[in-house]
C-alpha cells in the first residue's frame, strides 16, 4: 500500500517530523514568504498530495480546487482564517488546527504585554537610546501598578482563561465577554465575571483580545469602542489583526482616547502602519505569540500528529469543520 503524500508549507521543526516521515511520504515545500511565487508553485504541485500542513498561505477556493487528492489540511497554529473551511467541508476535506501548543506561550506574551504597557517599557527604552535619562521622580515619567486594575478579556477560550489565571495571581480584577458564559465552577476558579460587551470596554484598564477572526469580529474594536474606553486604558492584541480597525486605533492614540496599545498582530502583516511604529506608547512584536523553542517544537508535533492520526488511525484530531 502506497504511503500518503504530505506537503508541508511552513516553518515546522524538522526534529518533530520523525513519526510522520515513518508513515507518510513527506515533502517540505515553500513557506509562503514569497507570496506570488510560492503560491504558484503550490497551485502547480498540490494535486499530487493527500495532506497538507500550512502556516500562512491562503487555502482558498482556487487552491482547494487544485488539490484534487487532498483529504486533510492541518494549520500550523490555532488560527484557521486563511483556510476556506466551509468549502473544504463541501469537498470532503478535513480541516484541523493546533490549539494546545500555542496556549501557554501566547498567554505568557499577553502577560508580558500588559506589564510592559503598565511599566512603560517602550517609552523608557526609547528615551535611554536617545540619550535621555528620565527623572523618575516626575509624575509624568512614572508607570502604573497593575494590582487592583481591571483586565477585560474579549474571547474566553483556553488562552483567555490562562491569561485570567495569570491576572488573578497578580491581584487584577478580571471581567470577560464571550459568545457563551463559562460555567460557575470555572468562573469561580478564574475569579472572572461575565459582562456584556459595552460594560467590558467601559470598565477595562487593559482590554485583551483573544477572539478568532470571523465576519462577526472584523473591526469589533473600532472608533466607537475607543470613544467608550477609559483614557487610561491599554489595548492588548495577540489574537488577529483584523479585530482592530488600525486607522481608528491610530486616531484614538493621537487623540488621547486611550493610553496605549501592545500589538503582536496587525491588519497588514508584515507591514504595520508607520504611525504605530513611531509612537512611544505602542509596543509591537512580529506575531511571535507561539515563538518559543519549546512551543514551536510542540506546535510542529501537534500539526504533524493531526495528519498522522488521520492517515494511520482514521481519526481527525482538532477538527474544526
Amino acid at each position: 500500500m502506497s504511503k500518503a503524500k504530505i506537503l508541508i508549507l511552513g516553518g515546522l521543526r524538522k526534529d518533530s517530523l520523525t513519526d510522520l516521515e515513518k508513515e507518510c511520504d513527506v515533502t517540505v515545500g515553500p513557506a509562503g514568504h514569497r507570496l506570488h511565487d510560492d503560491r504558484e508553485w503550490v497551485l502547480d504541485h498540490i494535486a499530487d498530495y493527500d495532506g497538507v500542513i500550512v502556516a500562512k498561505m491562503a487555502f482558498d477556493k482556487e487552491m482547494i480546487d487544485a488539490a484534487k487528492n487532498l483529504k486533510i489540511i492541518s494549520t500550523y497554529g490555532v488560527g484557521f482564517d486563511h483556510v476556506d473551511v466551509e468549502y473544504a467541508k463541501e469537498k470532503g476535506i478535513v480541516v484541523s488546527n493546533c490549539p494546545k501548543s500555542v496556549l501557554r506561550p501566547t498567554a505568557e506574551l499577553t502577560l508580558t504585554m500588559i506589564m510592559a504597557s503598565a511599566r512603560r517599557l517602550r517609552y523608557y527604552d526609547h528615551a535611554l537610546r536617545e540619550g535621555v535619562f528620565l527623572d523618575a521622580d516626575e509624575y509624568d515619567n512614572q508607570g502604573y501598578t497593575i494590582e487592583g486594575k481591571t483586565l477585560a478579556i474579549l474571547g474566553m477560550g483556553r488562552i483567555g482563561q490562562q491569561v485570567a489565571r495569570f491576572a488573578k495571581a497578580l491581584g487584577m480584577k478580571v471581567i470577560y465577554h464571550n459568545r457563551h458564559q463559562l460555567d460557575n465552577e470555572l468562573e469561580a476558579e478564574l475569579n472572572a465575571k461575565y459582562v456584556d460587551f459595552d460594560t467590558l470596554i467601559k470598565e477595562a484598564d487593559f482590554l485583551s483580545l483573544h477572539a478568532p477572526a470571523t465576519d462577526e469580529t472584523y473591526h469589533i474594536i473600532n472608533a466607537d469602542v475607543f470613544k467608550e474606553m477609559k483614557e487610561t486604558a491599554y489595548l492588548i492584541n495577540v489574537a488577529r489583526g483584523s479585530l482592530v480597525d488600525s486607522d481608528a486605533l491610530i486616531a484614538a492614540l493621537k487623540n488621547g482616547e486611550i493610553a496605549g496599545a501592545a500589538l503582536d498582530v496587525f491588519e497588514n502583516e508584515p507591514h504595520p502602519k508607520q504611525e504605530l511604529v513611531d509612537m512611544d506608547n505602542v509596543i509591537m512584536t512580529p506575531h511571535v505569540g507561539s515563538a518559543t523553542h519549546v512551543a514551536r517544537f510542540n506546535l510542529s508535533k501537534e500539526a504533524a500528529n493531526n495528519v498522522l492520526s488521520f492517515f494511520k488511525d482514521g481519526k481527525a484530531i482538532n477538527q474544526v469543520n
